[in-house]
């Protein structure tokens, strides 16, 4: 059972979201609160994943990642974003959001996206993206992406492409017919050659670098890939 909090400070959509989970078998949301009390509820409940709104009143989104990816053991954090809330967007991602997601996102969409974070992997909605990107690399030009890549190796390349393409590690070693394991050594060295990042952060890259093949609008998860 994949276990889910939402923190939002209006109460209607927490409401909606829980009733929206809630109809899938394998989706238990187990708490649900404002920005104030996140830290504290996700504590005590140890949610797989965390649904974040990116501005609240009380206490702001970024705040409350930071703090919960601080926890000894963190949830795959994806934010609640608006059309408007594009200037937040590069900061949670630096901040190790693994995903963001439109408030009005398909009832469907969103469940997909809860299994695709809780399985290791991140989501960004097809509405931000081109922003999250935009928004992480405006002050880097094009060649930056390119010539970081550069200093992987072939295999190591190809595995950032799967990263971009939203895979998690079970099914890029499916893609390459190699171990689990073998793919996690490539994955953590290719993080680490890109400078530390997250693979949300990677993913951007891989994006910008070109290595992402082009998707259909109705794809659910777009460039991305799994957290840590």
């Amino acid at each position: 059972m994949i276990r889910v909090a939402v923190v939002d400070d209006e109460q209607l959509v927490r409401s909606g979201l829980r009733m929206i989970l809630g109809t899938a078998q394998d989706i238990e949301v187990v708490a649900d609160c404002g920005g104030g009390a996140a830290v504290d509820t996700v504590r005590g409940c140890a949610p797989d994943v965390v649904l974040l709104d990116i501005r609240m009143p009380d206490v702001d989104g970024l705040t409350v990642l930071r703090a919960l990816r601080r926890l000894p053991h963190p949830p795959a954090v994806a934010m609640l974003t608006t059309f408007d809330a594009d200037e937040y967007l590069a900061a949670a991602l630096r901040a190790g959001a693994s995903g963001f997601l439109l408030k009005d996102t398909d009832p469907e969409q969103l469940v997909r996206a809860v299994r695709t974070l809780a399985a290791g992997a991140s989501v960004l909605d097809p509405g931000v993206t081109r922003a999250v990107i935009g928004g992480y690399l405006a002050a880097e030009a094009e060649t930056t992406a390119a010539s970081a890549v550069q200093a992987l190796t072939p295999r190591e390349r190809e595995v950032l492409a799967h990263l971009g393409a939203g895979l998690a590690n079970p099914q890029i070693a499916e893609r390459m017919g190699l171990a689990p394991s073998t793919v996690k050594d490539h994955v953590r060295a290719v993080l680490g050659k890109l400078g530390g990042v997250n693979r949300v952060q990677a993913a951007v890259v891989a994006d910008r670098a070109g290595l992402v093949a082009t998707r259909r609008p109705s794809d659910a998860t777009p460039p991305n890939g799994g957290a840590r």
